[in-house]
């Protein structure tokens, strides 16, 4: 009878300890997070993706897929049932696409936001939103590869034409022409080689001209040089010359004062006499011209008085025949 009680309390502490094992573990592993649904609408293959599958918005953890079912309003459109977190932010330019974990082909769900409408898309039970699936790069590449294998084939037939007999010929002419003109630049090198190794004494004397220079341009420019020396005498020498021209610019101004006043006074009277003279001595000669007797007996006829003198008189009106 011991043995039946002691079994029994012992299973009924198994059954409690089991009993809150499983309270605890349901309390540690229940999702407490508040998640609202939104639908991504697909028009591209969904392959990978399963219910229960992660949703990521930039690679954070914010929900899971609930399901995946056809759009029964319009044939081929997907619909994707999402819950994801409340504090995620969710807006009007929000979208989504499939990634892939790694190789393995499972697919989960990215969302982005491109950021042209930062408002808010609010979403309930009642009034589910909904957000574009945009297709993935796989499906990009699969929706490209017929013009990429077109682009494939044509670069693959200009490779072809690239590598013909007559371009493989004349590349290999290009590459001996290449050859020679290495070569030949090998050959001025070794013929320039005694030129060059001339250029460091070129230089040094280069070098010693230049201070040369230098040094004389110093000398040029020194106040007690040389060359001072001689601009300072002759700037003194064209200072007296100046002053000589000055001096001779004076006497030649006081000169033509003098003949302007003085001597030209003169000349002007000595004319006049020299005038009056040549008039008298016409006199006399007119005068024995017409009567040589006036020189020996004298009384020679006085002429007749002109206008402005004594005893002229003006002719009468009409004058006498």
């Amino acid at each position: 009878m011991e043995n039946k009680p002691h079994a029994f309390w012992a299973g009924l502490f198994t059954i409690g300890l089991l009993v809150v094992i499983g309270l605890v573990v349901f309390f540690f592993s229940f999702d407490r997070t508040v998640r609202v649904p939104y639908d991504l609408i697909s028009h591209s293959n969904v392959t990978g993706l399963s219910p229960d599958a992660a949703v990521r918005y930039r690679g954070l953890d914010v929900g899971s897929v609930q399901s995946i079912k056809f759009d029964p309003k319009r044939p081929g459109q997907i619909v994707i049932r999402i819950l994801v977190d409340q504090k995620a932010p969710m807006t009007h330019s929000t979208f989504g696409t499939l990634a892939l974990q790694g190789v393995t082909g499972i697919a989960f769900v990215q969302l982005d936001d491109s950021g042209r409408d930062p408002a808010p898309l609010h979403s309930s039970a009642q009034n589910v939103a909904q957000l574009p699936l945009h297709p993935s790069l796989l499906d990009q590449l699969q929706r490209r590869g017929d013009a990429l294998l077109r682009k494939l084939d044509n670069i693959a037939d200009d490779v072809d034409a690239l590598l013909s007999d007559k371009n493989r010929q004349q590349m290999m002419a290009a590459v001996t022409s290449l050859q020679q003109a290495a070569d030949s630049a090998n050959t001025l090198a070794r013929q320039l080689q005694p030129t060059t190794s001339r250029l460091p004494g070129a230089v040094s004397e280069l070098q010693r001209t230049l201070n040369s220079t230098n040094q004389l341009i110093q000398n040029v420019n020194r106040p007690d040089g040389p060359f001072q020396t001689n601009l300072n005498k002759a700037g003194t020498a064209a200072a007296q010359a100046g002053a000589a021209l000055q001096s001779m610019d004076e006497s030649i101004q006081d000169l033509s004062a003098r003949l302007g006043y003085d001597t030209l006074p003169r000349v002007n009277s000595l004319t006049d006499d020299v005038r009056s003279a040549m008039r008298s001595v016409d006199r006399a000669a007119g005068t024995f011209s017409t009567s040589p007797r006036s020189v020996l007996f004298g009384g020679a006829p006085q002429p007749a008085p002109g206008p402005g003198e004594a005893g002229f008189a003006w002719p009468a009106a009409g004058g006498s025949k």
